[in-house]
């Protein structure tokens, strides 16, 4: 497998990984706006290319034909297998970020809310609706031509739902229907990177693996605990997520390995 990295602290510790594992790779730069890498990279076989760095290197390798290039995948909230796990996902609330002036009431409330697709123009968080409404605002006082690629645009459709206290959560990383690492990200409110998971989160993981196999080839999933009990937090692309405290020898070794 050819591994194409974006220079990021993140793909340093990967690239570390690589070494351990003797595995070779190329850094390059992304032209914002363009899409082309520098340097241009010198592809041996566009069948055994994978690239990590920022979303938007899918556009890269899609034009260019490589694969598996960035693992894409589906908006996790419409996985109908997950739909009973996720929390807060039968209540959510989907809006068009053009929809929200008129649709999300003005009011004291707070809400978690994110973009649907996992598309990185928004990070998840908890906000409050005047925030939120100011957010939209600004996106649609801009020009179609004044919004950078990856950033939110008017028809970009947005998850909102209740904040709800979480204890601890986990990422995970997934190649071929197997957790091949993981690591805790958050205890509380306190941010915490530690190579670990409670034995029953790592079976609940696996339990939704295990429902919706042909998800994807290689993606990241985030889980949490709550007083009710575990729920799936969202999917990411596995090209694009944080590393936390995973161990990266593992993930190079699966991932250039994977079929």
């Amino acid at each position: 497998m050819q591994w194409i990295l974006q220079q990021f602290e993140d793909t340093q510790k990967l690239a570390d990984a690589l070494d351990r594992l003797g595995i070779s790779y190329s850094w390059h730069k992304v032209v914002p706006f363009v899409g082309e890498l520098m340097p241009e990279p010198q592809v041996n076989d566009p069948l055994a290319v994978v690239m990590f760095g920022s979303y938007t290197l899918w556009r890269y390798a899609e034009t260019k034909g490589l694969y598996p290039g960035v693992f894409r995948i589906a908006p996790f909230v419409h996985e109908k297998p997950w739909q009973s796990f996720m929390l807060n996902g039968p209540n959510a609330v989907f809006l068009t970020v053009s929809e929200i002036e008129a649709k999300l009431p003005s009011d004291s409330n707070h809400w978690f809310v994110r973009p649907v697709a996992d598309s990185k123009e928004l990070a998840g968080n908890v906000k409050s609706a005047a925030d939120i409404h100011e957010t939209a605002r600004m996106v649609m006082s801009l020009d179609a031509s004044e919004i950078p690629n990856g950033s939110l645009r008017p028809d970009t459709l947005m998850m909102l739902t209740e904040p709800v206290s979480i204890l601890k959560e986990w990422r995970i990383w997934i190649v071929n229907n197997k957790v091949v690492t993981y690591s805790l990200y958050k205890e509380g409110s306190r941010v915490t990177y530690r190579h670990e998971i409670d034995e029953d989160a790592l079976e609940f993981a696996q339990s939704l693996i295990g429902l919706n196999e042909g998800y994807s080839p290689a993606y990241v999933m985030d889980i949490c605990r709550t007083e009710e009990g575990l729920r799936l937090l969202e999917t990411n692309c596995i090209n694009a997520a944080g590393f936390y405290a995973a161990d990266l020898t593992k993930l190079a070794a699966a991932i250039d390995g994977i079929a």
